[in-house]
């Protein structure tokens, strides 16, 4: 059905100019005919079999305006002259002439219009000048010039409004394809970053479940109750990549009136939890201590996130490649910048190659940092194992972020 009714719209629309033109001129043709059945002016013939011939080819001719404008134009005023020079009245067939210096002026460029117009009042003189008996010659005059102007001023107006429209409509369409395109971009970004969420999400907590689960199964015949705490984190750690999944993925379940489906989800995490992500990469095996050296200032929610995302990303990775060893996370400032860095020893699962490798998770990070116009650089170290750094443009506020512990401390073992 709503097909159908499309394809009645878009023959409609096509057909529509030439239904009117039709109209136009089989109206032009009826009213011409019952015109010169009339008795004519004094010095003007009836309009007979001849004349009717003509008054309907005038008439029909208009059918063809949009078509080729100037062309109607100029056959409906030869068949206009030769109607007046056969001594009919003019008026019976001056409409047609006037409709196709209309459809001229809205349709082609002014000189050809001007010259147009100037041919209509000179017919209208030239039919004065056949009668003068009976004519006025400054009312034929008048009108020779009056009427072509006016047809002329409307003709150009409405041509201009018509251009305006076209270009009005051109604009709308393509803004409406920019907005399609920049919503297209928006959803595609969107995506991206919550499937880098996702990343970070399961990589980090699936690391610290698969160390904690084999760490069970090797200690639980000669220690029962360290393999119940090895269980106890996979508990917690599973619990807590759920908690995370479900606080992203809630923002993909709208229902159809835009509500939530579902409870209000939580803030995104920041550098307040880094110290609990830092207790579950110790209780994986790492030893992680936090170094925050000067007083970073407070960050703005998404530049917070950055930071967690890469410490997090790094340490997973220190998880997946350096196995059993220590590691630092190291927080300061210098020159209005805030370098954030993750160093690791080389642990006796260590592989260099396989660290280095250019994974998602590194490209992750490095999109993150460009976002806050940051940078990420990763390599392993001079004196052996890797490092992480992180460079962000530090706020202008001096406000320490909450969460973290009071500069001047040193090494901080997390506990």
């Amino acid at each position: 059905m709503h097909a159908g009714s499309g394809l009645l719209d878009r023959l409609d629309g096509r057909y529509r100019p030439l239904v009117t033109d039709v109209s136009l001129a089989l109206g032009y043709v009826g009213a011409g005919l019952l015109l010169g059945q009339e008795q004519p002016p004094a010095g003007w013939r009836p309009v007979d079999m001849p004349g009717a011939v003509l008054t309907a080819l005038v008439g029909l001719v208009m059918v063809a305006r949009r078509l080729a404008p100037v062309a109607v134009f100029a056959t409906s005023s030869a068949l206009w002259i030769l109607f007046i020079a056969c001594g009919y009245w003019p008026v019976v067939n001056s409409m047609p002439a006037l409709l196709g210096l209309y459809t001229v002026a809205a349709t082609r460029r002014r000189p050809t219009a001007l010259v147009c117009a100037a041919v209509v009042g000179g017919v209208w003189v030239y039919a004065g000048i056949g009668n003068i008996e009976h004519s006025s010659m400054p009312t034929v005059l008048a009108q020779a010039v009056l009427f072509p102007a006016a047809v002329f001023v409307v003709g150009r107006g409405s041509g201009a409004l018509a251009e305006r429209n076209r270009q009005f409509a051109e604009l709308t369409l393509r803004l409406r394809r920019q907005q399609e395109e920049k919503a297209l971009q928006a959803l595609t970004e969107e995506r991206v970053r919550i499937a880098r969420e996702l990343h970070d999400v399961v990589a980090h907590h699936m690391s610290v479940i698969s160390l904690q689960a084999g760490m069970a199964s090797y200690v639980f015949p000669t220690d029962p109750a360290a393999s119940r705490r090895a269980l106890d984190t996979i508990a917690d750690t599973s619990r807590e990549a759920l908690e995370e999944m479900r606080r992203m993925l809630v923002l993909l379940r709208v229902d159809q009136e835009g509500q939530q489906d579902g409870a209000d989800y939580a803030p995104a995490p920041g550098l307040d939890l880094l110290e609990p992500l830092l207790e579950r990469v110790r209780g994986a095996g790492v030893e992680v201590t936090l170094d925050v050296a000067t007083s970073p200032p407070r960050l703005p929610q998404g530049m917070a996130l950055c930071v967690y995302r890469v410490v997090q990303e790094a340490l997973t990775n220190v998880l997946k490649h350096a196995g059993p060893t220590t590691a630092a996370v190291s927080i300061r400032t210098a020159r209005r910048t805030l370098v954030v860095s993750v160093t690791n020893e080389a642990g006796d699962d260590f592989r260099p190659n396989k660290e280095m490798a250019p994974g998602h998770g590194l490209i992750g990070m490095r999109e993150r940092a460009k976002i806050y116009g940051g940078s990420v650089t990763a390599g392993p170290r001079a004196l052996g194992g890797f490092e992480v750094r992180l460079t962000l443009p530090a706020p202008t506020t001096d406000d320490r972020p909450s969460g973290l512990p009071a500069p001047g401390t040193g090494d901080v073992p997390i506990r």
